[in-house]
């Protein structure tokens, strides 16, 4: 059973949501311990927890903090809804309507007057402000700057962002953002409503989120602007921006969709790393470091898929750059083990040990190897003696050869009683006769 990367940090898809400044890495020059210890079974990499690592410390790397989202009191059954979306000051103070503050979302699904985005009609749009004519509409790749605001059925905010920058079809952010934003122009202001599969799921996004609910947003497209290559921007940039794509896969992870998460880890890797010389000794380290938590998480996501070549090749990069980082020793002997290639299973294992002695997911996983090849020996050698003891010339690992009785015992029984009715016939007709 493979860790969940991503309990540490928990990462968001919205820079509303963003966890606020605390040891997790965002900027530079920050380490962490090379493992830490819980109740896991294996290493899951960066936001993995393993049962060989030790504890963590409070506020240290990783440690869970709240997230950024705006959550306001809890209101009474007997306040109306337009009451309670009217707490606090709303990003769009001219456009208080009646969609906004006091309709139920299902009825709100079925107005005529809302565009389908989708043919399901799980995602509708309303435009309230439109854009000035000839204004330029986003395409998949691009980025995007929208101020939003999304509220539950009972109009309860979970998100406002007032400049909120994202890469339509990254994952930055939900389903029902990219696929509204691409059907927005510069300048237009909207309601868009989301079925839950187009908002966080069947999951929710705890604490504020409940499974299965559906979002009301308010968004306004401010701006349109093509990706810079990542590869051109500052190093320091790239730290963070590798980063953040890192939490994002953490965050998949930790909901079960182990494809977005490899690909967010995938991502990552292509922004962390150094190029055209403008690294020094120090940031190549720090680049390496956060690799290496990539490739380590990337290959817990690969053991999810049951990609387990692609999982092991993650796992060797991971050593390639670091040969003592015991995550990736521990997963790549446990694959090695598992394919059958005890020798360079154990080599692996047996040095992940030295490096964490009390870690009980290796003791386990070097019992096991053990077991396996003790019990291979054994049958091979049960296998040659009983050869040995029949007089055979039979290889070890062989069964007896099926050529040693050419004629089945059931087809000479047969044959016996064939001959004894002949040989009865002959002697009774002639005596009759």
């Amino acid at each position: 059973m493979e860790p969940r990367p991503g309990r540490e940090e928990e990462p968001a898809l919205t820079r509303a949501r963003e966890p606020a400044p605390t040891a997790a890495p965002e900027g530079r020059g920050e380490r962490s311990s090379r493992t830490e210890k819980d109740g896991g079974e294996s290493p899951g990499g960066d936001g993995a927890r393993d049962d060989f690592e030790r504890p963590r410390v409070r506020g240290g790397e990783g440690a869970r903090t709240p997230k950024k989202t705006v959550r306001f009191r809890e209101a009474s059954a007997e306040e109306p809804l337009a009451e309670r979306a009217g707490e606090e000051t709303s990003l769009f103070p001219d456009c208080a309507l009646q969609e906004w503050s006091g309709v139920a979302f299902d009825e709100l699904f079925q107005k005529e007057d809302w565009q389908r985005l989708t043919d399901e009609r799980l995602l509708c749009k309303k435009v309230l402000e439109p854009a000035a004519p000839g204004a330029p509409r986003p395409v998949w790749g691009q980025q995007a700057t929208v101020k939003m605001q999304a509220v539950l059925e009972d109009r309860t905010v979970v998100e406002k962002d007032r400049k909120l920058l994202f890469t339509i079809g990254e994952g930055d952010v939900s389903r029902a953002l990219e696929e509204g934003v691409v059907s927005m122009r510069r300048g237009e202001t909207a309601l868009l409503l989301a079925h839950s599969r187009y908002a966080y799921g069947p999951a929710g996004r705890e604490p504020d989120v409940p499974a299965g609910a559906p979002l009301l947003y308010q968004l306004q497209l401010l701006d349109v602007s093509d990706k810079a290559d990542p590869l051109n921007l500052p190093l320091s940039d790239r730290i963070r921006a590798g980063n953040r794509k890192r939490e994002r896969g953490n965050f998949y992870f930790q909901r079960e969709e182990y494809g977005e998460a490899a690909r967010a880890y995938r991502m990552a890797l292509d922004v962390l790393t150094t190029c055209g010389g403008d690294a020094g000794e120090e940031d190549e380290r720090e680049v390496r470091h956060y690799r290496v938590k990539c490739l380590n998480n990337l290959a817990a996501a690969l053991l999810k898929l049951e990609r387990r070549q692609e999982a092991l090749l993650a796992s060797r990069d991971a050593l390639a750059i670091e040969p003592d980082n015991v995550k990736a020793l521990y997963r790549a002997g446990k694959i090695l083990s598992d394919d059958g290639d005890y020798g360079e299973a154990a080599r692996l294992l047996k040095k992940a040990l030295k490096l964490e002695p009390g870690a009980r997911a290796i003791h386990a996983e070097l019992s096991k190897l053990v077991k396996r090849r003790s019990g291979g020996e054994a049958a091979r050698h049960g296998k040659a003696k009983a050869a040995e003891m029949s007089g055979d010339d039979v290889a070890p690992f062989s069964l007896p050869s099926k050529a040693t009785w050419p004629i089945s015992w059931k087809l000479m029984a047969g044959a016996l009683l064939v001959a004894l009715g002949g040989l009865l016939a002959s002697l009774i007709l002639p005596a009759r006769n």
